[in-house]
């Protein structure tokens, strides 16, 4: 019985996982699209973790040679 349990609680936990991967955006993406939005080049990319959140950190130059920092939640679309 107990065996049942826990595979079966391993199998709920790797679908969360999946679901929940499925939603983050990746930090290529999140560069696409300030740069799309902004008009811009990116010029780095990194990711930090703040009170359990991961957050993409963007840096881009505008077309009017200004450097501009971004920061967009790695978990929403």
């Amino acid at each position: 019985m107990f065996s049942v349990l826990r595979n079966l609680l391993i199998a709920i936990v790797a679908s969360l996982v999946l679901v929940v991967s499925a939603w983050a955006l990746t930090l290529q993406e999140a560069a696409d699209r300030v740069a799309r939005q902004y008009d811009a080049k990116v010029v780095s990319a990194h990711t930090i973790e703040r009170d359990g959140r991961r957050i993409h950190v963007i840096r881009i130059l505008t077309r009017d040679g200004v450097v501009r920092t971004v920061r967009v939640p790695a978990d929403r679309r």
